[in-house]
């Protein structure tokens, strides 16, 4: 498996891109209906796994089931958060009111669930342990 910050700076890069993308749209369209979603994409996806691929890197540098929660569940938390908002705001699809929104309150919860994850970690020894 590869290290924490590879990983999350990896995804980082790749919601970089897509919120990018989606603005370049925006901006040629004339159309926000994704300005919510770009602007979640673009801090959580892009701010927050890379600051948290920079936290891996500088301080954190041993193998854990916490710190392997706390990335998945924010990869996962994220990508269901931007996710849930598209379905949940913009309707591309003719799925059920109610899944729409437990999809949404999942993706929200478990990236919800990855701070507190975060937090717990920067309360470790980290530092007399790894740097």
């Amino acid at each position: 498996m590869e290290n924490y910050s590879t990983t999350l700076l990896r995804f980082s890069a790749l919601f970089a891109v897509v919120g990018a993308f989606i603005g370049s749209h925006m901006a040629g369209s004339m159309e926000y209906q994704f300005k919510s979603i770009h602007a979640h994409i673009l801090v959580v996806g892009w701010l927050t796994l890379f600051a948290w691929a920079v936290f891996y890197k500088v301080f954190y540098r041993v193998k854990s089931k916490l710190a392997t929660a706390h990335v998945w569940t924010g990869i996962i938390g994220t990508f269901g958060l931007t996710t849930g908002m598209w379905v949940y705001f913009v309707r591309p699809f003719e799925l059920p009111s109610g899944f729409v929104t437990v999809y949404f309150i999942v993706g929200g919860t478990t990236l919800l669930v990855s701070f507190v994850l975060f937090f717990l970690l920067t309360l470790s020894n980290f530092n007399e342990k790894n740097v």
